[in-house]
């Protein structure tokens, strides 16, 4: 494969395309022709601002004075009503008459003790030396034998030499297609018939004949009966107040142990080491440093013009040439070929109407009606006049015709 790749494929020289120079841009002369045909054929006309058809509002005033009694207010009464008197019994509190002692059967009990802590058995976590010098001599060191490397082979690089031959750039593409003009192609689509019919349609249907419009009646108002308020007092009694029996009950006596406080007569000393040897000092709150400003201030407008616009200069823009082929279609004397197996086959059909649009079709004789209400006709042919016996074991064709 590589002796075959050198002498198949040879190199080429290789020129570098020369630049085109863009050609100067030249403004054509005269002015743009700004009109539309939306200018030249509209005709403005003036246009009055709509009146309001809104009507004036009417305000009503009434110089009667107005009554401010509502129906709730006329209708619904208020009642004398009794407040229930407190079910509660009253339990007075009494301060006890001895003091609270404030030691607790815990401090009473308790008999303080010292801690003997045990005995670790924990080996200590020590390294163990050794008087045994290390053995380093491994497999590997030890049958490892060292051989000389051999010099590695370079192999030369051989030099470039492009070909003489010229590149054939000539594609099958270019070879073969040379762009033939063609007609239109024809569109093989049937005409469009409309299917129609010249009888009077009847606009009767099964909903129509057998849903028939009923009379229907108002529904009845019922009349709300006028509310009539209970003569008498209202009776707020329960059973649970009318049941009820109180009772004297004395406060439980508390079932608290009788403790002995320790008292001392020695005054008690709050001084601590902390309150001796931490002195309060007066302090005062420093003063905020302030950092002098270096950078000083500056006086005057501000300028705003940068670099960029001090140092941009703008220049006249040249568009460049486009080199994209024209979009025509080569010319050429020979017929273009746009027929299709479609349209040497196609053979036109003629659309029947179907005979179940009409009410009685034509061509067909009526023979009866089955509970459903489907029609059946038989067609008529030519042998009906002539064989009218042997018509009854012949099966003809029938249509079914919803009524």
């Amino acid at each position: 494969m590589y002796l075959h790749f050198r002498s198949d494929y040879l190199p080429y020289d290789v020129v570098k395309r020369p630049l085109q120079v863009q050609e100067e841009y030249k403004p054509k002369p005269g002015e743009i022709d700004l009109g539309t045909t939306y200018k030249r054929d509209y005709n403005p006309h003036k246009i009055q601002p709509v009146t309001l058809v809104r009507p004036l509002e009417r305000k009503h005033i009434q110089r009667g004075k107005l009554d401010t009694i509502p129906t709730y207010q006329d209708d619904y009464r208020s009642w004398e009503v009794q407040r229930r008197g407190h079910n509660k019994l009253d339990h007075p509190y009494q301060p006890p008459t001895e003091k609270f002692g404030n030691s607790t059967t815990f401090q009473d009990d308790f008999i303080p003790r010292e801690l003997n802590p045990r005995q670790s058995f924990k080996p200590p976590c020590v390294a163990r030396l050794s008087d045994v010098p290390f053995n380093g001599i491994t497999s590997h060191r030890r049958s490892y034998v060292a051989h000389p490397l051999e010099p590695k082979f370079i192999r030369s690089k051989e030099e470039y030499k492009p070909s003489s031959q010229p590149l054939e750039d000539l594609t099958t593409h270019r070879n073969d297609f040379k762009g033939l003009p063609g007609e239109l192609s024809k569109s093989c689509k049937p005409e469009y018939t409309k299917v129609g019919s010249n009888a009077h349609f009847n606009g009767s249907t099964e909903f129509r004949d057998c849903f028939q419009p009923w009379s229907v009646s108002l529904p009845e108002v019922r009349k709300i009966k006028e509310y009539v308020p209970p003569t008498g007092n209202m009776d707020l009694n329960s059973t649970s107040h009318l049941d009820y029996v109180w009772h004297e009950i004395c406060p439980v006596a508390p079932i608290r142990p009788v403790s002995f406080g320790r008292k001392s007569k020695v005054p008690f000393q709050g001084n601590t080491t902390m309150k001796e040897d931490f002195q309060a000092w007066d302090s005062s709150r420093q003063e905020i440093i302030k950092r002098h400003q270096e950078i000083p201030k500056p006086t005057g407008k501000f300028d705003g013009l940068t670099t960029f616009k001090s140092h941009y200069l703008p220049h006249e823009i040249i568009p460049a040439q486009s080199f994209k082929p024209l979009h025509v279609a080569l010319p050429s004397s020979a017929r273009f070929e746009d027929e299709t197996m479609y349209r040497t086959e196609y053979t036109t059909k003629k659309q029947d109407i179907c005979p179940a649009n009409y009410s009685s079709p034509p061509g067909y004789v009526y023979i009866n009606t089955d509970s459903q209400g489907h029609k059946f006709f038989h067609k008529v042919t030519p042998e009906m006049n002539t064989f009218s016996e042997s018509n009854d074991n012949h099966i003809a064709k029938e249509v079914a015709v919803m009524s």
